[in-house]
């Protein structure tokens, strides 16, 4: 089933479409499809704030009880492990700088090599397709449920 965003805002639909794509090549394993939805989805605005909550429902999802430091891990080295074989680019400090990001505890002004919104763009789909695979959860509900946190703290901060 294909979602069409068509009730989002033309730069949300731009997010959602950027990384459905990004995130089903990831899911498939397809390097030409990954290559071409990676850049659009670094060139969409808002898309690592987006992105970032899809990844801490995810992780709610899969850690209902909380996480600790071991299940981080556990996260890090299993989406790390799974992408390699057949993204050898894929860096772990990356990875672990999305984990912690999506968690509320990063902090980019402490990190000596944050990673470019490029980066971001190229391991937020292989971290989002990996807690997908294990919360069983449709992305599209993700995203949603992102969009109305960010449209809600919108709100908030107005």
């Amino acid at each position: 089933m294909t979602v069409t965003w068509r009730h989002l805002p033309a730069p949300a639909r731009e997010i959602a479409v950027a990384a459905t794509a990004a995130v089903e090549a990831a899911q498939a394993h397809d390097d030409a499809a990954y290559d071409d939805a990676v850049p659009r989805l670094a060139g969409a605005d808002r898309a690592g704030l987006v992105l970032g909550g899809v990844v801490r429902l995810l992780l709610e999802q899969a850690h209902p009880d909380g996480l600790d430091s071991d299940d981080v891990r556990q996260v890090l080295e299993r989406c790390v492990r799974a992408a390699a074989t057949w993204r050898p680019d894929v860096h772990p400090h990356v990875v672990l700088v999305l984990l912690a990001g999506a968690l509320g505890v990063y902090d980019p002004g402490d990190d000596d090599t944050p990673p470019d919104p490029a980066a971001v763009a190229a391991h937020a789909p292989l971290l989002v397709a990996d807690l997908l695979a294990v919360t069983g959860v449709p992305l599209a509900g993700c995203l949603e449920a992102a969009f109305a946190e960010v449209a809600r703290t919108e709100r908030h901060d107005d």
